[in-house]
Order: C-alpha cells, then structure tokens, then sequence
C-alpha cells in the first residue's frame, strides 16, 4: 500500500485548509491510501481556530475522497492537541496527545489526554502517537502488544536541529515491537509571529531500515510483513507470562 507523508508548510489557517483539500486530492492522484499531515499543522503553537470549523472542513474533504484515510495531525479542542483520523466524511478515531512536552509551554495550552488509542484499517491496526509521544517506549509497546497494532502513525513539530533525535526515535520504536513507523513533522512555519524550520519525514520498516521515496512524499509499506517477523514480541509475550523482580530488600 501508498501512505502519503505531506511536506507541510504552515502558513495563514484559511491558506491551510485550501492547501490540505488540495493536497488530499494530489495524493489520491498519486495512489496513496492514507494522507498524513503534521502536528498543529492548520495553526502552530501561537494561534486559535475555532474546532467546529476544522471539523467541518475535514469532514467535507474526506467526504470528497472517500477511498483515502486522512490523519488529520492534530488541532485544539477541548483544551486537548487532538489527532483526528477521517473517512469517507466521518471521524473513525481521536488521539489526544498524553506526553505534553514542557519546554514549549504545552502544559499551559493543553491538558493531557488520558488514554492511547488504535484504529483498525481494512484489517490493518494503528497506533496513534503525536511528537513527544514517541520519547516514550511504553507507549509503543503498548499499542503493540495490548492493541496489536502492526503500524504506528507519527505525527510531530519537530525542530531540524534536532531531526537525528526524531530519526533515531523512530527507528527505535520500529525496531523494539516489530512494526511499521511512518513519521510525518511540519516542514516549516511562514506565520510571521511563528518561524519554525521543521524536521525531515521517515518510514522504517520491522527491522528498521528505511524506507526510501522518489518523491519525499508517498512510500510503499506492506503491514502483514510485522507479523511473526524476528521474534515475535506478542508470542514472546505469552511465553513469559509475567515478570519476577529479584533482589528485592536483600543487601
């Protein structure tokens, strides 16, 4: 199958919502099944869009493309960064971002989310995971072996200087549980009161190599190939059963 990473340039919120119906349907054209697009990918960290809005917009896009799933990144509502997955004009899932990353000021716009959360995919599971999610491999784990999930989706504003902290994470995520990681990090922010120079899009595949693109956009990924690759961790799993701690209050 296609994924469709956007390289995504975040400029005024009514130019981004253009620019996401537009895009959504250049990535049809291309083949791809899924479309992803960034973290606060409609307004950054610095502005507002009213929720009803963005929903509506979405819901309409993916009404027109209904053969495409749409990972809408993320937008505020609630007082949450919510990931939002759509198709054919419904939402299937929403991710509220639990690990909220304090030196960008998150915990005074956001509150955390409470729970982590799949989406099944014509028999496909995935695992929702926003930015600073991914320095947590509980979380992964997780969505692995309790939700079985095959794929991660990975959305992020991630700065380049630190793109080889992103890349590394990632890999490391892909090559811990045996699944597919698809990463997708705003390129860019024009807004004048927000420049931002974002980090790069990677897929791994089970072993962790990377998956290469001729056009910085869509990749080809096969998800059945996570099942019962190396040693399984769902199998390995079962075997232990469970996790004896030694030592405990002896010298």
């Amino acid at each position: 199958m296609k994924i469709w990473l956007s390289r995504w340039v975040c400029g005024a919120v009514d130019d981004n919502l253009g620019r996401c119906e537009a895009e959504t349907a250049e990535a049809e054209a291309a083949g791809a099944e899924w479309v992803v697009f960034p973290e606060s990918f409609l307004h950054g960290y610095t502005r507002r869009v009213e929720p009803g809005l963005v929903r509506e917009r979405l819901a309409r896009i993916s009404a027109a493309h209904p053969r495409i799933v749409l990972f809408a990144g993320s937008f505020t509502e609630e007082r949450r960064n919510r990931m939002t997955v759509w198709r054919g004009g419904r939402e299937l899932a929403r991710y509220d971002k639990v690990h909220l990353f304090p030196p960008n000021g998150e915990l005074e716009i956001w509150e955390p989310g409470d729970r982590y959360v799949a989406v099944e995919l014509d028999g496909i599971r995935v695992g929702l995971v926003n930015c600073n999610d991914l320095r947590f491999p509980e979380q992964a784990r997780a969505l692995r072996l309790d939700a079985r999930c095959s794929a991660l989706v990975v959305v992020g504003w991630w700065p380049w200087r630190r793109d080889w902290v992103w890349r590394t994470l990632l890999r490391a995520r892909a090559i811990e549980n045996a699944v597919w990681v698809a990463g997708c990090s705003v390129m860019a922010s024009e807004w004048p009161g927000e420049r931002f120079a974002g980090a790069g899009n990677h897929v791994f595949d089970p072993h962790g190599e990377p998956v290469r693109t001729a056009d910085d956009r869509s990749y080809e990924l096969d998800p059945e190939r996570a099942a019962g690759i190396l040693v399984d961790p769902l199998e390995l799993a079962v075997a232990i059963g469970r996790v004896e701690v030694l030592g405990a209050g002896r010298e």
